[in-house]
C-alpha cells in the first residue's frame, strides 16, 4: 500500500517557515512517541541551520515505555535535546521549560555581555500533522490560544504566542514532505493518523495494522478483542468482526466498520501502548 499526500498549503507553510526561521533562536519539533523516525520531516531538519534545537516526543502515553527510553537515549546520542510528554498533561510542561532554559543559557550569557537583559527566547514550533502541536502550545500557555482537532490540517496558518516574559512561539502548521521515498514510512503516518482516511483504503490499512500487531506485540490484539491470533492477518480481522458484531443485515462481514473499529481504538491507545519503530533492531 503506497500512501501519499501533500496539500498545496503545505508548499505555502515551507516558505513562510523559511523566511520566519530568522526571527527565532529556536525549533522546538514535536514528533510522535509511536513512530519518533516517521513523524520527522527531513524539510523540517533542513531548516535548522545551526538553530538550537528540542524534540519533543508527544503522545508517549500511547507508546511503548521501554520503547520511550530508547528513543530519548538515541536521541541524545544523536546530539539532540529530547524530551517525552503527554501534551495534555500541564505537569509534564516542567520538563519543557526546563529543557528550554538550559539550552538557551548561552544564548542568555551572550545577550547580558551584549547588556540585553530580559529578551524572550523565541521559539518556532514545527511538526508534521496530527502530533498534537497545537494540544502542546495550549498546555503550555495554559489557555487556549491554538485551535486543536484530532485530524490532520488543523493548523492552517501561522502566529505568535507570548507565553510569559521569557518564552515566544510561533506556531506553525503541520507539514509534510512532497513524496515518502520508504512506504513503511507512509504506512506508519496513516496507521497514526498524520494522513487523512478519506484518501486511503482504511480496510487495507487495518490490514497490515492487524499483521504488525500480530508479529510485533503479540497478546495486543487478543487481549483487546477476545480473539486468536494463530491464523492470518486477514483471519485475525475477521474474527475481530464476529466478537465486535460487524456483520452486514442478511450475513457477510462489515469490513469497513471493522477496519475504523481497529484503526480508531489502536490510536486511542486502547489496543495498548505500542511504538511502531524502534530505535535498534527488535529485541
Amino acid at each position: 500500500m503506497n500512501v501519499q499526500w501533500y496539500p498545496g498549503h503545505m508548499t505555502k507553510a515551507v516558505r513562510q517557515m523559511k523566511e520566519n526561521l530568522s526571527l527565532v533562536d529556536m525549533l522546538i519539533e514535536i514528533v510522535d512517541a509511536r513512530i519518533p523516525a516517521s513523524s520527522r520531516n527531513p524539510d523540517i531538519d533542513r531548516l535548522k541551520n545551526g538553530k538550537l534545537s528540542l524534540i519533543i516526543l508527544n503522545k508517549s502515553d500511547l507508546a511503548d515505555p521501554k520503547r520511550n527510553a530508547e528513543w530519548v537515549e538515541y536521541f541524545e546520542n544523536s546530539g539532540s535535546m529530547a524530551v517525552l510528554i503527554d501534551s495534555r498533561k500541564t505537569g509534564d510542561m516542567k520538563r519543557v521549560r526546563e529543557a528550554i532554559r538550559l539550552l538557551s543559557r548561552e544564548k542568555k550569557e551572550r545577550d547580558l555581555k551584549r547588556g540585553i537583559k530580559n529578551r524572550p527566547v523565541r521559539a518556532m514550533v514545527a511538526g508534521i500533522p496530527n502530533v498534537g502541536k497545537s494540544t502542546f502550545i495550549n498546555s503550555f500557555a495554559g489557555r487556549a490560544v491554538a485551535k486543536t482537532g484530532n485530524k490532520p490540517g488543523v493548523t492552517k496558518g501561522q502566529q505568535w504566542i507570548r507565553l510569559d516574559k521569557e518564552t515566544e512561539l510561533l506556531d506553525t502548521p503541520g507539514i509534510l514532505w512532497p513524496k515518502f521515498e520508504d512506504e513503511t514510512v507512509g504506512m506508519h503516518l496513516a496507521w497514526t493518523g498524520a494522513i487523512r482516511d478519506e484518501i486511503l483504503n482504511t480496510e487495507e490499512l487495518a490490514l497490515s495494522l492487524a499483521g504488525f500487531l500480530k508479529e510485533c506485540y503479540p497478546g495486543a490484539l487478543s487481549g483487546r478483542y477476545g480473539v486468536s491470533e494463530e491464523g492470518t492477518a486477514l483471519e485475525i480481522m475477521e474474527a475481530v468482526a464476529e466478537a465486535r458484531g460487524c456483520i452486514r443485515t442478511g450475513g457477510g462481514i462489515d469490513y469497513g466498520k471493522t477496519a475504523r473499529i481497529l484503526l480508531d481504538e489502536f490510536r486511542s491507545g486502547k489496543t495498548g501502548r505500542i511504538t511502531l519503530e524502534f530505535s535498534e533492531p527488535l529485541k
